[in-house]
């Protein structure tokens, strides 16, 4: 790439205010500089010092005072991964109350063309391939080493987080491997939010029945995995011993360590196509500093294999404008529902555009009229808000309208206008059926939100089912005032 950014990291040219064109692959530059007036740019004499300037490397990056609750993460953060040629250029990587998340350090136009904003190399990278012949990448596992075979009995297509999670334990215990050092910015077993590690008390608060036994069903997986290759006896050619061998035993001690490596490896796999020489591969990826980046359903950027120098590159959106400060997003899952989200990564939205209501009844909309009065352009799998039919300064239609669009009971036939009195009450019918749901939960939008506020002590996973259950309800209250609204405002 031609344009690069400031970079805002803690190695000698990060710190600078140099602004640095013609940047490739962070080890050719040009520096240009900006002079204010003569009157500044006088000679002045040199002081000696008897001081050595500390060396660069070792500070820590210079961090503006600010009244939000993001921190910037530790410095080494920066420097395990710049020893190993990862670069990342114009972000900060900050830490608040939901974990990390990489921001914008300054404000970026926009440009016809997409920008670089991390480079990770493929060597600071878990891989495996998702179809046999499946290989990895590095190849730090060891000829006749025992989670080889583990990995090797499982079903590439189907047990891809089984595998991913078996190379992640083994790479942890590689001495000197990057893993160990990025481990420690790895979320715990008590600040991770998966579902995978709520207990059964956790999973009824979803009040979900079909997602709770889905999870059991996860949950049940990876333990029978465990034990079938750290606790069961073996039988070999040539003895019978108990237990896994110690240099397998110690990756993981107990199931619960297992099962957070699972959840690890869903919640942060990044499943791309890779390119390497003449060998194209599907491949699971578990990519260090790309898995900081958050999730939005409007993501403003996006990953590009670069086969030539084996790269990852985070980009971002051509013509996209960043503000100093914005968080830098990419989409985890294409156009799945909520249960999905929380089912693999541990976290819902209430404004989920894909998220969907089952309605039972006869009632029917006209959708046209729907689209029109909310002002939603587009094609069903493309609806988005026309901004230049809409108000300045009307934020009602978010993704929770979209969702509506998407998920309402509607009917259309050509150029057959909609009769009001007809639309009203079939509005009617299917707002009363939203309140029906609503009805069935145990406890109410209210309460759940007066727990999330009163109990800053519980556990990650438990706030996670109970936020799971507040989106529902809260696409149910968006659906009843839209279709209040539409009953308003049709066309006569």
């Amino acid at each position: 790439m031609a344009s690069s950014f400031p970079l805002y990291q803690p190695t000698p040219c990060f710190f600078s205010n140099t602004q640095f064109k013609g940047l490739r692959h962070g080890c050719l530059w040009r520096p240009t500089y900006s002079f204010a007036s003569s009157a500044q740019n006088k000679v002045k004499p040199v002081q000696s010092s008897v001081d050595a300037a500390p060396f660069p490397l070792l500070q820590p990056p210079q961090v503006e005072e600010s009244s939000s609750e993001l921190e910037p993460v530790d410095p080494d953060f920066y420097k395990i991964g710049f020893v190993r040629s990862m670069r990342a250029y114009g972000v900060d990587f900050k830490e608040g109350p939901d974990g990390f998340g990489v921001y914008a350090s300054k404000d970026v136009e926009p440009l016809r063309r997409p920008r670089v904003i991390m480079e990770i190399p493929l060597e600071l990278m878990l891989t495996i391939s998702k179809k046999l012949p499946w290989m990895f990448f590095p190849d730090i596992i060891p000829l006749g080493h025992p989670i080889f075979d583990i990995i090797n009995s499982t079903n590439p297509e189907t047990d891809w987080d089984l595998r991913l999670a078996c190379l992640l334990l083994f790479a942890f215990d590689c001495k000197d491997n990057f893993w160990q050092y990025y481990g420690d910015f790895l979320p715990s077993a008590d600040e991770c939010t998966s579902l995978l590690l709520a207990t059964e008390e956790e999973l009824l608060e979803l009040q979900d029945p079909d997602l709770a036994s889905t999870m059991r069903t996860q949950q049940q997986r990876a333990l029978k995995f465990w034990e079938k290759n750290w606790v069961k006896r073996k039988l070999s050619l040539f003895k019978i011993h108990s237990g896994a061998p110690l240099k397998v035993k110690r990756l993981a001690r107990d199931s619960q360590r297992f099962i957070w490596a699972v959840g690890i490896a869903q919640s942060r796999c990044i499943n791309m196509q890779m390119r390497m020489c003449a060998l194209t591969q599907d491949a699971n990826m578990l990519i260090p500093y790309a898995d900081m980046l958050n999730h939005s359903f409007e993501p403003n950027c996006f990953f590009h294999w670069r086969f030539k120098d084996r790269m990852l590159e985070v980009l971002i959106n051509a013509g996209q404008h960043i503000r100093k400060g914005d968080a830098m997003t990419v989409d985890y899952m294409s156009a799945q529902k909520n249960h999905m989200l929380m089912q693999r990564y541990g976290f819902s939205s209430p404004v989920n555009p894909w998220d969907v209501i089952k309605f039972s009844g006869n009632a029917q909309i006209h959708l046209d009229s729907f689209l029109s009065v909310f002002n939603i352009s587009g094609l069903p799998e493309e609806y988005y808000r026309n901004e230049v039919l809409s108000n300045a300064g009307d934020t009602f239609v978010d993704g929770a309208v979209i969702a509506a669009a998407r998920t309402l009971p509607t009917w259309s036939d050509g150029d057959l206008p909609p009769i009001p009195s007809t639309e009203r009450k079939a509005a009617k019918a299917l707002q009363e059926e939203c309140k029906q749901m609503l009805a069935e939960f145990a406890t109410t939008s209210k309460q759940d939100q007066k727990f999330l506020d009163s109990s800053p002590e519980s556990t990650r996973t438990l706030d996670a089912a109970i936020k799971y259950r507040l989106h529902r309800k809260l696409l149910l209250e968006k659906v009843i005032l839209a279709l209040e609204i539409y009953q308003e405002q049709i066309l006569f």
